[in-house]
């Protein structure tokens, strides 16, 4: 499946005092793509839960090579790397200019939301993530 590119710009709440982007706001801009990504694919947050749904973050492994600055224009990427039953592992960075800022590994597990138990994907989720 091909790499979806979330737009970014880095605002003055997502700095520490001397205009670095804050490492934990490099996940937050993940979250978004794997939103966005969802989004793009005619699925939302909401109506998942609504379904019965959880979607949560299972492991993350993350690498950080250069820093972000204040109004520096972004990229959040996510592309899936594998997936299983009821398993979703995206490949994520965030760049400037093409240039990796950081990167991670992001597996994402489907739980039913009552139980907090693995369940397999919805069917039409399922369809997008092997197409």
């Amino acid at each position: 499946m091909s790499e979806f590119q979330l737009p970014l710009r880095v605002y003055i709440e997502d700095t520490d005092a001397g205009g670095i982007v804050y490492y934990v706001n490099y996940l937050k801009y993940m979250e978004r793509a794997r939103s966005e990504w969802l989004r793009h694919h005619g699925f939302t947050q909401r109506e998942l839960l609504d379904a019965g749904v959880q979607l949560v973050v299972h492991r993350l492994e993350c690498r950080y090579a250069k820093p972000a600055r204040l109004d520096d224009q972004l990229c959040a990427t996510a592309a899936i790397e594998s997936s299983g039953r009821c398993r979703l592992s995206f490949c994520q960075s965030v760049q400037r200019s093409g240039e990796p800022l950081c990167e991670a590994r992001v597996d994402i597990a489907c739980l039913d939301a009552s139980r907090l138990k693995p369940r397999p994907w919805p069917p039409a989720l399922a369809a997008v993530i092997n197409a």
